[in-house]
């Protein structure tokens, strides 16, 4: 393996990686990083790259992304109330307000981009 190609792959681990751990960090994005793995894996691992465009849960997430720049309508739902959560915990956990506001105004500029995404075909 190239030195580029190495380099590549372990930007998809890390993504991979980061990606799996925002499944259970509400704060962490799951989606783009699962992109980007599959976008460095097609330029170092054809057997990663391969997996992962297959895998059960984030390989139709990849494809409809790839075909249409869509977001899947249960992905924008469960984006949405994991941001939900993440300002609820903020208020219960009484974070300060600069730290709040600053919460909010990512959470809504993500929130505004997921939802300004088109559904795939088979959803509109």
């Amino acid at each position: 393996m190239t030195p580029r190609r190495a380099a590549w792959f372990a930007l998809g681990i890390i993504s991979l990686g980061l990606g799996a751990l925002g499944i259970v960090v509400p704060l962490l994005p799951t989606t783009p990083f699962i992109l980007l793995a599959a976008f460095a894996f097609s330029r170092s691992s054809d057997r990663w790259h391969a997996w992962l465009i297959h895998h059960r849960t984030f390989g139709p997430l990849i494809a409809d992304w790839r075909a249409h720049g869509a977001i899947n309508r249960r992905t924008k739902v469960a984006s949405s109330l994991a941001m939900t959560a993440v300002l609820g915990i903020s208020l219960a956990l009484s974070v300060p307000w600069p730290v709040f506001a600053v919460q909010l105004l990512v959470l809504a500029g993500v929130a505004t981009f997921i939802w300004s995404r088109p559904l795939p075909p088979s959803q509109s």
